[in-house]
């Protein structure tokens, strides 16, 4: 052996690129990549909160820099190698975590849906080509596509019933089912210059905003009996990203507490 086992999961030397990095799961992604050595670089849309965005890592003990991108607006994307050439000279992992959530119901308008589409479909894929190109050139990356256990399974309305929540929302249900297969594409596209492509798709995320009933009703949904905490997604991450995985290409991890397997 060349290595300890445990090196092989270093992100030391690795530049990440991170969208949709001040949410949920996109903070907790941009401290395990942090931890793990990555020089991580999170998006967001708005110039003006880029500063704050750092603080925030920087409290939490990681070192994050922050970049302006609005997976909407196509020049936004096309410049977002520009900027990662100048500071780093490479991309070695792309995580895609940005979505948008445009609709609120089934009967919502068609303006909602393209403009979810404009996002979520097509703003997908082309940073994903942007980047996927320039990995190419280098000849290896990882790209890890953020799904969701709604992209795997149709909604349950019983979790829902009698409460003020709503979970079923068509074009989430239709972007995180699709990115499944495209990233067996992305995979497949790209494999030949070593460069692979895997899914995550998590469950439900543990938070103070959750009515205690709704969680109640998931917790008994799952294998687990609990809802993900912050750091549940951690390893999973860092495994995907790492050197440990340089032989896992095309796959769909379902990090749900065993929800879609019960």
């Amino acid at each position: 052996m060349n290595s300890h086992v445990m090196q092989s999961f270093s992100l030391t030397g690795k530049t990440v690129l991170l969208t949709g990095g001040a949410g949920l799961y996109g903070t907790q992604i941009a401290i395990a990549c942090a931890q793990a050595g990555g020089s991580v670089y999170v998006t967001s849309r708005d110039e003006s909160r880029l500063e704050a965005i750092e603080e925030k890592f920087r409290q939490e003990g990681c070192t994050v820099h922050a970049i302006q991108f609005d997976q909407e607006n196509l020049s936004s994307i096309a410049a977002i190698r520009d900027k990662l050439e100048e500071r780093e000279g490479k991309c070695d992992v792309l995580i895609n975590n940005a979505v948008a959530r445009t609709m609120s119901h089934y009967n919502d308008s068609l303006e909602s849906f393209a403009r979810s589409m404009a996002v979520n479909a097509t703003g997908l894929f082309e940073i994903t080509r942007v980047i996927g190109d320039w990995m190419a050139e280098k000849g290896s990356g990882s790209i890890i596509n953020i799904g969701s256990i709604q992209g795997m399974v149709g909604p349950d309305p019983t979790l829902y019933e009698g409460l003020p929540l709503n979970g079923l929302v068509p074009d989430y249900f239709f972007h995180k089912g699709g990115m499944v297969n495209f990233t067996r594409f992305i995979a497949s596209y790209y494999g030949a210059r070593q460069i692979r492509c895997n899914c995550i798709s998590p469950g439900g995320f543990q938070t103070e905003k959750n009515l205690p009933e709704f969680v109640h009703r998931y917790n008994d949904r799952t294998m687990l009996g609990r809802m993900a905490k912050s750091d549940d997604i951690w390893g999973p991450i860092v495994f995907l990203a790492s050197d440990a995985s340089q032989y896992v290409t095309g796959t769909n991890l379902p990090v749900d507490g065993g929800y879609t397997a019960k």
